[in-house]
């Protein structure tokens, strides 16, 4: 179980990171994606780092004993000055470049501290899981530690606050959003002042040293959940939607379907069933095999049938927009059955088809899908052809 928590926080991290990375690709001058981008790769960066296994692997590939633990330290610091640009882009202002200056400056000097005195310190016992407290009584090397535990808890204080606040201000997916990314900054502070207080048992001549070792990592973890979570809440939320919204309508398309089904596979009109693909890819998949044959049956459209369902639909309902579906239904039934049994079309292609006068659009498909499913005018369509139809619509 050593370093079970540290990998899984990581892989967390960089499936948002994965997830990110195409918005990041196509629009990499944008410095809020950076930022977001940025957050999730030095978080789950200092998960790795800071695993047991991890932290050994460094130290017996440099040769130097404890190298790994400026490493981390450096990617935290690295991590808590990326959380301060994600908020101060996320707030927008007109002094955004300067904030983020001065943020990535200040940072820049605890990752140099950290350096310069990890250098002058000396660590020669190798401590996987407690060098906070092993050296909190070393000369520089406490001055190291307290470093860079005092700017990550900087860090994550100011985005707790900033995030929060803030969310009182908003409302819908980015305050939920905020609200997460608070409570993560919250659970990451945690991991600070855990470590922090076995560092003071330590100067105090006590041993505290499991609160270092079983706390920190757990609220750390908990916190990197949250971040990943609050950061991708509002930028997912819509594609979320946007799925179910595609799911929605492939399945009000199925009518639809259905009636041209056996004209599609007869004539290998539908296109390869896509695999492994997000629902509004599939509906773009739907929508161009009911197109394809419904441009089949253009010629076997009765646009006089069209024009009598509609008037006797619009007489019925006083709904235009409800007539022109049942109307195209009906069209499309007769056609299917005409198809099927006819030899030649009725009509020769030509600029006055009904589908290039009157093509349906991708709401339209829709509607005609549930009139197919719903209007008693269908069925007559469908068995008398081009006979005046009667009913209800």
């Amino acid at each position: 179980m050593s370093g079970l928590i540290n990998y899984v926080s990581c892989g967390a991290l960089w499936l948002g990171l994965a997830v990110k990375s195409p918005d990041l690709a196509r629009h990499w001058r944008d410095p809020y994606l950076r930022a977001i981008c940025a957050v999730l790769a030095l978080a789950g960066l200092c998960f790795l780092l800071g695993a047991p296994p991890t932290v050994g692997f460094v130290n017996r590939l440099s040769g130097v004993p404890n190298l790994a633990a400026p490493l981390t330290y450096a990617a935290i610091t690295a991590y808590s000055a990326a959380s301060q640009l994600l908020v101060v882009h996320w707030r927008g202002g007109p002094r955004v470049r300067r904030t983020a200056r001065r943020w990535i400056a200040a940072y820049a000097l605890v990752v140099l501290g950290v350096a310069v005195t990890f250098a002058l310190g000396d660590a020669p016992v190798e401590r996987r899981t407690d060098l906070d407290t092993y050296y909190a009584t070393t000369p520089f090397l406490a001055e190291m530690i307290v470093l860079y535990l005092a700017g990550h808890l900087a860090a994550a204080g100011v985005t707790a606050v900033s995030a929060l606040r803030w969310a009182r201000q908003v409302a819908g997916r980015l305050r939920v959003g905020l609200v997460m990314l608070g409570a993560g900054a919250l659970c990451s502070a945690g991991y600070s002042i855990t470590k922090f207080t076995a560092v003071i048992a330590r100067w105090c001549g006590a041993d505290w040293s499991r609160l270092g070792t079983t706390a920190s990592p757990v609220a750390a973890g908990i916190g990197a959940l949250l971040t990943v979570t609050g950061i991708l809440i509002p930028l997912g939320w819509p594609l979320v939607t946007e799925w179910r919204r595609s799911r929605r309508t492939c399945a009000r398309l199925r009518p639809l379907e259905r009636e041209l089904d056996e004209l599609l596979t007869r004539r290998s009109l539908r296109l390869p069933r896509p695999r492994w693909v997000t629902p509004a890819t599939r509906l773009v998949w739907l929508q161009t095999s009911i197109h394809n044959a419904l441009g089949h049956l253009d010629a076997y459209f009765d646009r006089d049938l069209y024009e009598r369902v509609r008037a006797s639909a619009l007489r019925e309902t006083g709904d235009a927009g409800r007539a022109e579906s049942v109307a195209w239904a009906a069209v499309v039934a007769a056609a299917v059955e005409a198809e099927r049994h006819r030899e030649r079309p009725l009509a020769p292609w030509d600029e006055t088809d009904l589908l290039s006068v009157r093509a349906p659009g991708p709401a339209a498909l829709v509607d005609i899908a549930d009139a197919l499913a719903t209007s008693p005018l269908i069925a007559s369509a469908r068995v008398h052809g081009t006979t005046t139809p009667t009913g209800t619509a």
